[in-house]
């Protein structure tokens, strides 16, 4: 006999929410389009969210932490219980499509490959202005610990690379 384990209706309405929580450091993704999210559920008579920041020493988590319980509390799903899950660690592999074209749009190259491939195993950055792959790397940290600073070549601009983690 199989039996199939029903979600509470009001699952989708949460994740919803969560996905109104922007990254505060690359505010046009959102906390579930980077795959932080893990897993919402029943938990009593509330609720359980289990989180991974994007690296364990994440200075954004204490923030994130409080905007997923300020912004359900407020939605009426309370009380929240919140666990951060360190394993599996985060990957840039979580990010969906979607995410990493808006990271483009946004001005910042988004992750190519796979997690542990080595950098560029894909080929070169491609510059999220003008497109051209004539690009290379200035620093290997850009404005966060995540990024890498990059120039491109042919329109002289320079961009960050969201690094494969």
């Amino acid at each position: 006999m199989n039996i199939t384990r029903l979600q509470p209706a009001e699952i989708p309405q949460i994740w919803h929410y969560l996905q109104q929580i922007s990254d505060p450091e690359l505010p046009v993704l959102s906390i579930t389009d980077l795959g932080m999210v893990r897993d919402v559920e029943r938990d009593g008579a509330g609720w359980h969210i289990t989180f991974t920041p994007t690296y364990s020493g994440c200075p954004a988590t204490e923030y994130l932490l409080n905007a997923i319980e300020q912004t359900l509390n407020e939605a009426g799903f309370s009380p929240v219980k919140i666990t951060i899950s360190l394993s599996p660690a985060w990957t840039t592999d979580w990010m969906n499509a979607d995410a990493r074209q808006r990271l483009r749009e946004y001005g910042v190259a988004p992750p190519q490959g796979q997690t542990c491939e080595k950098p560029l195993a894909n080929g070169p950055v491609q510059c999220p202005r003008c497109g051209s792959e004539h690009t290379e790397k200035i620093s290997e940290f850009g404005s966060t610990a995540c990024k890498a600073l990059y120039r491109c070549c042919e329109c002289r601009e320079p961009f960050d690379y969201f690094k494969c983690i």
